[in-house]
């Protein structure tokens, strides 16, 4: 309750400190503190379109908290033109900034809304800032912040417990720090005279320089290479470095973050990249150099994976994934990079596997390719995964090689799925796998499945069909794979009314939201008052990014992936692709959080959140993610009318 006095608006100090708490970074100060600044808060209220700060003539004497309503920030230029920098609404601070650097306002701030704000005398607040380190560190490091990236903040922080001996910095450093004295030689030089000087410089790489340009880096030279191509194949030692060195030299930009750098070296199986900076070479990043800045380093459990020799080994290699992915959660990474990390890992997982499995039962009398639907193909699995995965083999020629094949693959599927299952992957309640005969099938039957499909769409079959459009080759001959997509693409021109029932299945999932924005729960049941992320939230949004892929013709499978090309080629608007990205990548972020916490309660993990565990932020996020459903409804709508 307020009381108006003398212009001032004085508040009762509990319904002050009932506030401060459910906000960031009051929710962090003891009950004393709090109680302190509720007796020297007041209440004021600004009527929409009123201007709170003018950009560099208000003097700061307060700091604003938003208690209801909304403002916008905004910069004006001489000849008048606005430019919008940000919206901000409830729990939201104005001027923190000017009044840590001691400087007016930077930003204009007007209301949009009739809005209350909480005023913090500014003494009172700098002297929280020097006192507490925490308090000091949530405004010093969101000027540089989006608001979502402080939802990030948020999740990690209070709901992914630290561990001080797992520390990660491989979202904090960036390649170029890594870089040590660059060592190069020329392209003439002996390869003996090369192994002499990595021997002299401990290096277990060099470069390769242009004979006559000293700058123009050619090619690069590694260890393995003496080993491999040297030693191994009785190469003359006498012969030039240019005759065994790699060119050209895969690079990587020097402001590089190392996670990034880490991805790509897992994805190519590339151990030693180039750091350019500037346009120049300025020397080499290593796996070995970014295993050393952790302890359970994603390289480090590839490694493993890589050089394990036994099927079973594999099982508790398997089980490693979630505490590196733990790790990254903790650092920072966000949800994209989590998911694609997963699923190198689990890529790695099968394709050892099968190796092991295809040495064990012989090779295959046809080509084939492990093909992964789903969000496995997508890339796109979490800690909660079922097996979603089929056999596509190449025709066989005549009768004995069709025979031979069926009899292969039934026994190699059989044993592929019960090795996955104790590695750790439940099996499919849907009996999508390699296991059952009908997803077990030469190319020419699976053109037929696609065919049949996307001919005559029958809604309930469609529905069940829809994980097999994701599809991608997990391991084994990628071309099938290609002609496969090749073959659905071609299939698909002029298929209106598949892509109709496509796009009227993804309009069929409600948006959790009620007329007056709040969340819709689940009324009773198991799980009572909680949301089921994926189904409500993720999938409308990987649905609308499938339905635009198939009507374009793309072969990628990944959501995020999707989303860009589609804003390239102009499909989507870019800040639709904009706002679709951090509203999708932030509802898996919440989703990998809450299966992160259930699996160290010793919880199996599921999709179900219940929105009262969320802070005030990450509420107004969610609602946020979830209001981007509407605008990916409205243009299927106007693609397809009456879906």
């Amino acid at each position: 309750m307020a009381i108006k006095g003398n212009d001032v608006h004085v508040v009762a100090p509990e319904v002050a400190i009932s506030f401060l708490k459910g906000i960031m970074p009051f929710d962090t100060l003891d009950e004393k503190t709090l109680r302190n600044l509720a007796l020297n808060c007041r209440i004021d209220f600004f009527p929409k379109g009123t201007r709170i700060l003018t950009a560099g003539t208000t003097e700061l004497t307060h700091l604003y908290l938003i208690q209801r309503g909304g403002v916008k920030a905004f910069i004006e230029n001489d000849n008048g033109v606005i430019t919008l920098k940000d919206f901000r609404g409830e729990g939201a601070y104005i001027g923190a900034l000017g009044i840590i650097r001691g400087t007016p306002a930077n930003l204009n701030i007007e209301t949009v809304e009739d809005t209350f704000c909480y005023l913090l005398p500014r003494e009172i607040f700098l002297a929280l800032i020097e006192k507490q380190a925490s308090f000091a560190h949530f405004y010093l490091k969101s000027f540089s912040e989006k608001v979502v990236t402080t939802a990030y903040k948020e999740l990690r922080h209070h709901k992914v417990a630290p561990r001080s001996s797992d520390d990660l910095y491989l979202f904090s450093i960036r390649v170029g720090d890594l870089v040590k004295t660059m060592r190069k030689v020329a392209a003439s030089l002996t390869i003996q005279r090369a192994a002499a000087f990595m021997s002299e410089y401990q290096v277990g790489c060099l470069l390769v320089h242009d004979a006559v340009d000293a700058e123009k880096i050619v090619g690069i030279i590694t260890d393995r290479d003496l080993r491999n191509k040297v030693v191994a194949a009785g190469l003359d030692f006498n012969q030039p470095v240019v005759t065994i060195m790699n060119s050209p030299v895969l690079t990587v930009l020097s402001q590089s973050l190392c996670f990034d750098v880490l991805l790509k070296m897992m994805t190519t199986g590339i151990h030693h990249l180039a750091v350019e900076h500037g346009g120049r070479i300025i020397g080499v990043i290593t796996s070995h150099d970014i295993m050393l800045l952790q302890g359970h380093s994603p390289y480090y459990l590839l490694k493993e994976i890589r050089v394990e020799h036994q099927i079973v080994g594999l099982y508790p290699l398997a089980q490693k994934i979630p505490e590196v992915i733990r790790g990254l959660i903790g650092e920072g990474a966000k949800a994209g990079n989590i998911t694609q990390m997963i699923a190198i890992l689990n890529d790695h997982i099968l394709g050892r596997m099968l190796t092991l499995l295809e040495n064990e039962l012989g090779p295959p009398p046809v080509p084939y390719c492990w093909l992964l639907m789903g969000s496995e193909g997508r890339r796109e699995q979490t800690f909660k995964t079922d097996q979603d995965n089929a056999i596509l083999y190449a025709d066989p020629e005549d009768e004995p090689q069709r025979q031979a094949a069926e009899l292969y693959f039934k026994s190699f599927a059989a044993k592929a799925i019960d090795h996955l299952v104790n590695c750790g992957y439940p099996l499919c309640p849907g009996e999508i796998m390699a296991i059952n005969p009908r997803w077990c099938q030469p190319l020419s039957v699976w053109k037929q499945y696609f065919d049949r499909w996307v001919a005559a769409p029958e809604p309930q079959e469609l529905l069940n069909a829809t994980i097999f459009f994701d599809f991608r080759c997990g391991f084994g001959k990628e071309q099938l794979a290609d002609n496969l997509r090749d073959h659905l693409n071609r299939s698909m021109k002029g298929q209106d009314l598949f892509l109709f029932h496509l796009a009227r299945q993804c309009t069929e999932t409600r948006v959790p939201l009620s007329f007056f924005k709040n969340f819709i729960v689940e009324r009773d049941g198991q799980h009572k008052n909680r949301l089921d992320i994926k189904r409500q939230g993720l999938t409308p949004f990987v649905d609308f990014a499938r339905v635009l892929a198939l009507k374009s013709g793309l072969k990628e499978t990944n959501t995020l992936a999707r989303l860009k090309v589609l804003m390239a080629a102009g499909e989507i608007q870019t800040d639709l692709w904009s706002a679709a990205s951090e509203a999708y990548e932030l509802q898996m972020q919440q989703r990998l959080v809450h299966q992160l916490k259930q699996i160290e309660a010793g919880i199996l993990p599921d999709n179900y959140i219940d929105p009262a565990d969320l802070s005030d932020l990450e509420r107004r996020m969610l609602k946020d993610a979830f209001a981007v459903i509407e605008r990916l409804y409205s243009v299927l709508n106007r693609l397809y009318p009456g879906a």
